[in-house]
């Protein structure tokens, strides 16, 4: 070529796009010269909670155009954010408190929904999410997606139609706040409406669950559990910047609990290609090559694999799913990282996202979670085992990490043992001879679960912490187990389901591969998270994820402009 010009990979230089998050109110500068597009993830202040007795705080609106979604064209100019604030929780009398909205450009999402209270005549209120309804106050089922929006900002609030010693769940992002009518004795209280898993961070993070009623639990996403009639079920606030709803009070704290404040996250893509893409001058090659950006095939890349974790019987909790790596932090079960995947240009490597196992309908076993992989030509192919099944009245199931063993008598009942090198095993049921009482956590990839001891469910197994997507995220945790007298295991770091005495029994985090957890054996108990597959490669390579639900995203600085392929479903990455 007279310009003196190589043929290189048929590839962009690295340009980094721009995230900004807001925490709270301010002024985003488009950057760029020109109108640009931008994706963004706008998420209102979550509703306060009712007092004792009262229902749980809706979700704040949650509007998100990633991915996938109609993007925001920007002009070269300022543009004014707020970040709403939280519901008040409700004072004797009056209902929680409507959060507030967050806004930016065109796109407002609303306020979630105050809950119901007890004794009086305020119901819950519609919102971005809906509140929760009250016990014993009005029963008006109480709308989210207030005022509509397409796609749905978020969904209605649990509503009682008859009096109940509980409260409604507040709405959340992706369900309605759940409602078990009539209650069981001891009557228990509903979950709040599960958030929704957004990436445009970076990072998977779970915003706007609802706000647990009275005796419940908040969804994930940030939703504030409900208060309790005694230990270890405190009421507590929507958790900050989530936009989750604030949970109901309790008799020891009879106001109500306050809505996580929202946030906003704008991702601005980075401007054209240069010109004539896979033909660059000697100099532009040398550059790139001296930052280590020129990339041709086969290419390295880091990993993680995650499988489903299991599900939970009424005892039992679920282990989490195997946990597999090549990136610092090492792999479950206290092994080190693996070996890095070297992949061939060009190709199509099939990826499997396990599915977590459901739990045991009413006093059977739960299920193990579903195997995550990544294959293709020329490489060995890495499968982490699904999370083992927690036992109801035998020994737990063996997985990636061991379910927890099942109530019983003498000589007790073990867990399952975790697999080698993927995670740890699970507890060991009640061993004395008197009580007929109780089940083990769920082991996780950090550390085994938990034995039980009289009058005490097992704990569940802590999670590991991997930082592959840029920033640190605990996954894999195991279930907590489940006892019907005195106090229950507590969930394992990372996603593990909380058990439940009456209600039902919780699930393990979406995407995280953790156990879930026991609940009534009427009512039902927890699944098991689905996994997750990350692939972390240089910023140079060419990656492309499918379905659309995938993303591959390019990290800020100090990352140096690595690119992340994130699978929360099952499809393929091409290089």
């Amino acid at each position: 070529m007279s310009n003196g010009g190589i043929i290189g990979p048929v590839v962009n230089p690295v340009r980094e796009d721009l995230i900004t998050s807001f925490t709270a109110s301010g002024t985003y500068t488009n950057p760029q010269a020109g109108p640009q597009q931008a994706d963004y993830l706008v998420v209102a202040g979550g509703g306060g909670g009712g007092i004792c007795g009262g229902g749980g705080g809706g979700a704040g609106g949650y509007r998100t155009s990633f991915p996938g979604g109609t993007k925001l064209t920007l002009a070269c100019a300022s543009y004014p954010i707020t970040v709403g604030a939280g519901g008040t929780g409700s004072s004797p009398g009056g209902g929680g408190g409507t959060g507030n909205p967050s806004i930016f450009s065109t796109i407002t999402s609303a306020g979630g929904g105050g809950g119901g209270t007890r004794g009086g005549t305020v119901a819950g209120t519609p919102g971005g999410s809906g509140g929760g309804g009250s016990n014993d106050g009005p029963r008006t089922l109480q709308p989210g997606n207030n005022p509509p929006t397409s796609p749905p900002q978020g969904n209605p609030g649990g509503n009682l139609t008859s009096p109940e010693s509980t409260g409604g769940g507040g709405g959340g992002a992706s369900a309605a706040g759940i409602v078990i009518n009539p209650a069981p004795a001891p009557a228990t209280g509903v979950i709040g409406g599960a958030g929704s898993v957004n990436l445009i961070s970076g990072c998977s993070v779970t915003y706007a669950g609802g706000g647990g009623g009275f005796r419940g639990y908040g969804g994930a996403g940030g939703g504030g559990n409900g208060g309790g009639p005694a230990a270890p079920q405190s009421g507590t606030a929507g958790t900050a910047n989530t936009g989750g709803g604030g949970g109901a009070g309790s008799p020891g704290n009879p106001t109500g609990f306050a809505g996580g404040s929202g946030v906003v996250i704008v991702k601005q893509y980075s401007s054209g290609p240069f010109q004539a893409p896979g033909v660059w001058s000697l100099s532009e090659q040398y550059n790139y090559k001296k930052a280590g950006q020129w990339v041709s095939a086969p290419v390295s890349v880091d990993y993680l694999v995650i499988a489903g974790g299991g599900g939970a019987s009424s005892y039992g909790a679920g282990g989490a799913g195997g946990y597999r790596t090549s990136f610092p932090g090492g792999s479950g079960g206290g092994a080190n990282p693996e070996s890095a995947l070297t992949l061939s240009g060009g190709t199509s490597y099939p990826i499997i996202v396990g599915a977590g196992g459901t739990g045991g309908v009413q006093d059977n076993n739960g299920n193990i979670g579903n195997n995550s992989s990544i294959s293709g030509t020329g490489i060995t192919t890495i499968t982490s085992t699904g999370g083992g099944r927690g036992a109801n009245n035998e020994v737990g199931g063996n997985g990636g990490s061991g379910g927890g063993g099942g109530n019983g008598l003498s000589p007790g009942n073990a867990g399952g043992s975790g697999t080698a090198n993927q995670g740890f095993d699970g507890g060991r049921g009640l061993t004395d001879n008197t009580t007929f009482s109780g089940g083990a956590g769920g082991g996780g990839a950090g550390a085994a679960g938990g034995n039980t001891s009289t009058q005490q469910g097992g704990n569940g197994g802590n999670g590991l912490a991997s930082s592959i997507t840029g920033c640190s995220v605990t996954r894999a945790g195991g279930g907590a187990g489940r006892t019907n007298v005195g106090t229950q295991g507590t969930a394992g770091s990372g996603g593990g389901g909380a058990a439940s005495l009456s209600g039902v029994g919780g699930s393990g985090s979406v995407n995280t591969g953790s156990g879930g957890a026991g609940g009534s054996e009427p009512i039902g108990n927890g699944s098991g998270g689905s996994g997750i597959v990350i692939i972390r490669a240089p910023g140079a390579a060419g990656l492309t994820a499918s379905p659309g639900t995938n993303t591959v995203t390019t990290l800020p600085a100090p990352a140096g402009g690595c690119k992340v392929a994130t699978f929360t479903v099952s499809g393929t990455l091409t290089t």
